[in-house]
């Protein structure tokens, strides 16, 4: 029943019925004729929800809207770019370099896109760059935001996974770094190759020092929320409601920009967005425990210990498996199903949780950047008004130093858990 219920998902999903659907059909079926009290399916679909965790999620998405609103983001491109124009590649590199700040204050892809995106590819183009390139940039970038804290992605694998999240959190923040420094190196030899515009000097210390007053109190909020969990002052579900206190104060008496109408506009569209992934939250926690009851993950550990004990060869396995998961399941669905059965003959064999978590993670961001169902490709590509040719055309090299930084985190364990290390 339980490879019956996965075949089921599997072909209502490629018949295009709503991923929500194609999770809870399968399931409502399988307790109806398995005769278990209807009760069960609201039992199970609401217990998955009573987790304090997940309270993290919607406040972290208020936060990226209220910043959108409320002219953060707008502060933060002004000082990346007045810091890092004049290097080879100028407005791309300091898209890049934005994503990693906006990243620490948001937690998501597609937020970075949907934010700092129109931002980005705007000036790009004003400036002399070609709007596939200046997409391609803006997606590649978005993909850091989901490993640097704080990350929604990572908050919703500890709560599958029991996994301490801000051990997650912190085990992040070297691989997000690692990946915008190749980014940066690719996208400055793909400048220089192509001659592309960039700023005609580099700034003065008096322009950087007017460029970074205004920026600095959002600069400060991701170190705050970072510093605060690794010194345990709080956690990862406070520190969302400290970065979200943050945020509102410095919009509000720094900045001066806050409206009754920001607030309202953030709430709504935190609303919409922590409602499209909390029902599948919900959908696929019941989805989970009718496999775990008809022991599918256990007889896949069997089946994959069969194959190699060996945590290296397991990990080749497993990023096959979320790379392939990633091309055709969003992140929230990809980690919810997935990770449940992955994980244990993983953490079994000798791999760390932790370590697991970053590469699955990072590994399904990437599958926003692959086709057919690459949730950032269409988002940048409306954005920056190309077809998905073009976007993918121009994003084929930025894919190399993606696979390359997975590579690295999923050989070089001792680097993923090197500031975990400092918390256990």
């Amino acid at each position: 029943m339980g490879i019956l219920l996965i075949i089921t998902f599997l072909l209502l999903f490629i018949a295009g019925v709503p991923v929500v659907y194609a999770i809870l059909l399968p399931a409502i079926g399988y307790v109806l004729i398995e005769g278990f009290p209807i009760g069960l399916l609201a039992q199970r679909v609401t217990y998955a929800l009573d987790s304090f965790p997940l309270v993290a999620v919607p406040i972290f998405i208020f936060v990226g809207n209220l910043m959108n609103l409320a002219g953060v983001t707008d502060r933060i491109f002004r000082f990346a770019d007045t810091l890092v124009g004049r290097a080879p590649g100028g407005l791309a590199q300091v898209n890049i370099f934005s994503s990693l700040i906006f990243s620490g204050m948001s937690g998501a892809a597609l937020a970075d896109v949907g934010g700092l995106g129109k931002i980005e590819i705007e000036a790009m183009r004003k400036r002399g760059f070609e709007a596939p390139f200046s997409a391609a940039v803006t997606a590649a970038s978005a993909v850091v935001g989901p490993i640097f804290p704080p990350s929604i992605p990572l908050i919703v694998y500890g709560s599958v996974t029991s996994v301490s999240i801000v051990q997650l959190l912190v085990a992040g923040i070297v691989p997000a770094l690692i990946c915008v420094a190749l980014l940066m190196v690719t996208a400055a030899v793909l400048s220089l190759r192509h001659k592309m515009p960039r700023a005609s000097r580099w700034p003065t210390l008096r322009e950087v020092g007017s460029a970074l007053v205004p920026a600095l109190p959002a600069l400060l909020a991701p170190v705050l929320m970072i510093s605060g969990m690794m010194l345990g002052l709080f956690t990862p579900t406070e520190a969302a409601a400290v970065t979200a206190f943050y945020v509102i104060l410095i919009s509000s008496l720094v900045y001066r920009e806050l409206t009754w109408a920001h607030l309202r506009d953030s709430m709504l569209a935190t609303l919409k967005s922590t409602s499209a992934i909390l029902i599948i939250v919900a959908a696929a926690a019941l989805f989970g425990w009718i496999l775990a009851v008809e022991q599918v993950p256990q007889d896949f550990a069997k089946m994959i210990l069969t194959l190699s004990t060996n945590p290296i060869v397991l990990l080749l396995i497993a990023n096959l498996i979320f790379f392939i998961a990633g091309m055709f399941l969003d992140s929230t669905t990809a980690t919810l199903l997935v990770v449940p059965v992955i994980a244990p003959p993983m953490v079994l064999a000798g791999v760390d949780p932790v370590h697991l978590g970053i590469v699955a993670i990072f590994n399904l961001m990437v599958g926003l950047l692959t086709p057919p169902m690459g949730l950032s490709l269409f988002l940048v590509s409306e954005i920056a008004q190309i077809s998905l040719r073009q976007l993918l055309k121009a994003l084929a090299p930025f894919y190399v130093p993606l696979i390359i930084t997975l590579g690295i985190i999923t050989f070089a364990p001792d680097l993923v858990l090197w500031l975990p290390g400092f918390l256990r």
